[in-house]
């Protein structure tokens, strides 16, 4: 049978005029109802003089870090008021423990919460961290157009079997889900374009609208947003993982160009894949703005049909594909730049795809605000 611990008790007397002894008994552990110190405050606010607390254990039947928080209040009492804390009656582990919690005092404004930096001294720091960023951004697009120069001369070290791997991983592999993304987006155009236009009588129209605008930049920015999520974010994890195992810098004491084993490769198959893409892209969207048309609007398929090949203009076309173009470029430069600049560290590489995507994203409509001032200046 098991025996019935003790409840803490605690009790203060004075032996002498100036000390202060506190009796401790029982069980004092985590769990239970134990007394706080705040008895020993009011007994040493009283009034009286108290210049030594001492303590008596005998009658003390068990203790863990609940008596030890109970006696760390008190020596932080005792050392505010300029008390001794005598501790010859405590326990031999109590006070081993309590010389070990305050054998390294607390550091002077240890917890003090530091000072924000003024604006502008912010508004440098950022401002030097963008220059510094698009220097880097700058080389790195330097490296990559010397590589793609050499391997117009047949000087490249590169793989071909790596370039043919990472034409099927942007090219056939991202089919479903580009055939997806434009499907849904040419329907919604379709079906957005039929509530307006049947305020007029112009629900023929919608073939005009949905042809043209999946065929000179919808598809081809919907697919770069898709292969940048898809593909680019791709790239940035697998240069970020080689360069934490330090496979980069192996191919670099090799002598191999990471720039060119690594990089062009991958930007080849994206300027490849790109534009094949967004033409399958925009057939896609024709034909999901087809099934609002024929199925919502009663217009007929043949009719749908002729009016979307009177739309489209040969120069829509091309401006497409000169979006698509300039977006594969960008997407694998984002994607191998966050790469190569990832830390050494498992957080770094998720820092370095969340980057690269954005990056990417930030890109592709850029460069549509470009190319659509540059078409609209020409008149194209």
């Amino acid at each position: 049978m098991e025996t019935a611990q003790k409840p803490n008790e605690i009790s203060l007397s004075r032996p002498t005029e100036d000390t202060l002894l506190v009796r401790l008994a029982g069980s004092w552990k985590l769990g239970q109802a134990l007394p706080s110190a705040d008895e020993v405050q009011q007994q040493v606010d009283s009034g009286l003089p108290v210049q030594r607390i001492s303590f008596d254990t005998r009658d003390l039947t068990g203790w863990d870090s609940g008596l030890l928080t109970f006696l760390t209040k008190i020596v932080d009492l005792c050392k505010e008021r300029q008390i001794e804390a005598d501790g010859k009656g405590l326990p031999e582990g109590v006070k081993r423990l309590l010389k070990l919690a305050f054998a390294v005092p607390e550091k002077k404004d240890a917890r003090k919460v530091a000072a924000r930096d003024p604006f502008l001294i912010r508004l440098g720091f950022q401002a030097m961290a963008f220059g510094k960023a698009t220097g880097e951004m700058i080389d790195f697009m330097g490296e990559a157009f010397i590589a793609f120069a050499k391997m117009l001369v047949g000087k490249a070290s590169y793989r071909r079997s790596d370039l043919y791997l990472f034409i099927q991983q942007s090219g056939a592999d991202a089919l479903a889900i580009v055939s997806l993304i434009s499907f849904l987006v040419g329907l919604i155009l379709a079906f957005v374009g039929a509530i307006q236009l049947e305020l007029f009588g112009a629900q023929l129209y919608v073939a005009n609208l949905v042809g043209i605008a999946m065929v000179r930049v919808m598809g081809a920015i919907m697919t770069g947003i898709i292969i940048t999520g898809r593909t680019g974010a791709s790239y940035a994890a697998q240069l970020g993982t080689m360069q934490v195992n330090e496979e980069i810098d192996a191919l670099t004491t090799m002598g191999i160009s990471p720039m060119e084993f690594l990089v062009l490769p991958r930007m080849l198959a994206l300027v490849l894949m790109m534009p094949l893409l967004c033409l399958y892209a925009d057939l896609v969207g024709i034909l999901g703005g087809a099934v609002v048309g024929v199925g919502m609007l009663d217009i007929g398929l043949v009719e749908y049909y002729v009016q979307t090949q009177t739309a489209i203009k040969l120069t829509n076309l091309w401006i497409g594909l000169v979006h698509s173009v300039v977006f594969g470029v960008l997407i694998a430069l984002a994607g191998c730049l966050r790469g190569i600049q990832c830390g050494r560290s498992a957080s770094a590489v998720g820092d370095a795809t969340t980057s690269a995507v954005v990056l990417g994203i930030t890109s592709i409509i850029v460069a549509t605000a470009i190319i659509t001032v540059i078409c609209n200046v020409l008149g194209i």
